[in-house]
């Protein structure tokens, strides 16, 4: 395995040993003695999938609050995704900066996403399906978002508006100048610092 850095220091991108002969691949796709040797520590206690029907489908801008905040591990087992992360941790250098990935079932890669970043990935292919370790269980009560259309973000969105599939929450979500962000940078642990 292979600990890559990206534009916002504390998000990785994981790439896995993929082992391939003539009937096919395989990867360990999480092992927590591996990915501690990478710097990645945490324990993971909850995996969920979710499998969006049609390219241009929108989820997020994605995150839980303390004291059950939750690091998360993104794959694609199926179809494309192109995968964003925002720095949400203020007083952070790169607050409200975001890192896009594009991630498919083809390429051997996750994306580890620490406490203190919001997530949010649209499909580009139909049918496709996201994995995701969480190493905290889901709290509905402290799960929130940020709008994915929030201006100071300026994401490159891979969908117009108008054509752009999402939920009802995801479409009210609040601007992250507007929530009540309890993420301060300087109490985070971090790999990076």
């Amino acid at each position: 395995m292979e600990l890559i850095d990206l534009k916002l220091p504390d998000v990785k991108l994981v790439r896995l040993d993929m082992i391939g002969d003539t009937r096919g691949e395989f990867a360990e796709t999480y092992d927590s003695i591996k990915f501690a040797a990478l710097g990645i520590r945490e324990t993971f206690v909850q995996d969920s999938w979710s499998l969006s029907r049609l390219a241009g489908t929108v989820r997020g801008f994605h995150f839980q609050l303390p004291p059950h905040a939750q690091h998360k591990l993104v794959r694609v087992t199926r179809g494309r995704i192109l995968d964003v992360v925002v720095d949400i941790r203020r007083g952070s250098p790169s607050y409200g900066a975001h890192v896009t990935i594009e991630l498919s079932a083809h390429e051997p890669l996750s994306v580890f996403v620490p406490i203190g970043f919001a997530h949010a990935f649209c499909t580009l292919e139909d049918d496709t399906e996201v994995t995701y370790k969480m190493s905290d269980h889901f709290f509905p009560d402290l799960y929130w978002g940020i709008h994915w259309e929030d201006p100071q973000l300026a994401i490159p969105w891979p969908v117009e508006r108008s054509a752009a599939l999402l939920s009802p929450k995801d479409r009210s979500h609040p601007v992250l100048a507007d929530i009540d962000n309890p993420f301060v940078y300087e109490t985070l642990p971090s790999p990076s610092r």
